[in-house]
């Protein structure tokens, strides 16, 4: 086998429960996103997908849920910091600004830094070549008002 195959394997075998949460959890946004489908069957088809057995399910299930159960509420949030309506955003960066302002607005115990950085990863690794920083963009400025004073505190720390 090669040196590089190995590297890769290392690499998807070191991914936190979290991470591949999230990972899943995109491919059923933008699934839901594209083709509209009920949030029951885009779920029940997740959950067949390879290593699904290693998420977080409860981490992915609040993450898809919530993400299409509060599309609108997340897109007014999102829309108060992007440069162009949701509706025309890739559906990927969509999807992954979704989940990050999912994490920002209920998932407390995650810090804002590590919601926001994520985020920033999943767009490297399903986005488009320069959507990390968009998506790095938008939520830091998501994060200054989800959570100010959270924010401010590390601001604070860093000055």
């Amino acid at each position: 086998m090669s040196t590089e195959r190995t590297a890769a394997r290392k690499r998807a075998a070191s991914k936190s429960s979290r991470r591949r949460s999230r990972e899943i959890a995109l491919q059923g946004l933008y699934e839901w996103l594209i083709s509209g489908a009920e949030a029951a069957t885009i779920d029940a088809h997740m959950r067949e997908q390879d290593g699904f057995d290693k998420c977080d399910r409860a981490h992915f299930d609040a993450l898809l849920h919530g993400c299409i159960t509060e599309a609108s509420a997340l897109d007014a949030v999102l829309s108060r910091h992007v440069d162009r309506k949701t509706s025309l955003l890739s559906p990927v960066e969509h999807a992954v600004l979704m989940i990050g302002a999912y994490e920002l607005t209920h998932c407390i115990e995650v810090p804002y830094r590590v919601a926001i950085n994520e985020a920033v990863e999943l767009a490297k690794s399903f986005g488009g070549t320069d959507g990390h920083k968009y998506v790095n963009g938008v939520l830091d400025k998501a994060a200054a008002e989800l959570r100010p004073a959270e924010v401010a505190q590390r601001r604070a720390q860093a000055s």
